[in-house]
């Protein structure tokens, strides 16, 4: 090989390095995957409708939305769930795909009166997971983890405060964070369906 080409073919090499690293620079996201985390999953236990204890252990490998709701709700609570319904129908067959409700409300929502919730949706316990537990654990979850909620929420008095937030995350198999999402939203519950679809077939 001659000079001239060791010449060009270094030339060319240092261009095309250079011209990622400008690109780079002037747009921060370029290479980037849209689905960057903003959460990891924190350990956890909690009971579900059939007082089976749940932890971080029986999430692992799964694609799941975690959602806080109670079942004394008026408002936006029917609402979501009615929207999570259609999720549960598209990915009820899925065997790495789970829902996960928590009750903003563990005084009034017991093992007992989820189970009656959960009937009353008419969905399976092993693909749609109610759960309760110690209100400060429950809450720590939403904020510290899934972050649905504001941290700064956090009143200190954990008898007077109280959590109610219309928006899901979307944990990946690896218990990352991808996605925060408006529940109440049919747009953003569509773009949730195809996000979920995208994970279930990573590895």
């Amino acid at each position: 090989m001659s000079k001239k080409s060791i010449f060009y073919i270094g030339f060319f090499a240092i261009l095309i390095v250079s011209f990622f690293f400008v690109i780079t620079r002037l747009i921060p996201d370029f290479g980037k995957s849209k689905f960057e985390p903003i959460g990891k999953l924190l350990p956890f236990s909690f009971s579900d409708q059939d007082r089976n204890r749940v932890t971080e252990k029986n999430v692992e490998g799964k694609v799941f939305v975690a959602e806080y709701f109670f079942t004394t709700c008026k408002s936006i609570c029917p609402r979501m769930n009615n929207n999570l319904k259609e999720v549960y129908e598209r990915f009820k067959n899925e065997k790495d795909f789970l829902i996960l409700s928590h009750t903003c409300d563990p005084e009034t929502d017991s093992a007992a009166r989820l189970k009656r919730y959960s009937d009353s949706l008419g969905v399976s316990n092993q693909r749609w997971i109610f759960l309760t537990g110690r209100k400060d654990s429950l809450y720590n979850m939403a904020r510290y983890c899934y972050k649905i909620d504001d941290p700064n929420n956090n009143l200190g008095n954990i008898k007077e405060d109280f959590l109610h937030s219309q928006f899901m995350a979307l944990v990946d198999k690896k218990g990352r964070v991808k996605r925060i999402y408006d529940g109440i939203k049919p747009s953003e519950i569509n773009d949730m369906m195809e996000d979920i679809e995208k994970l279930l077939k990573e590895k």
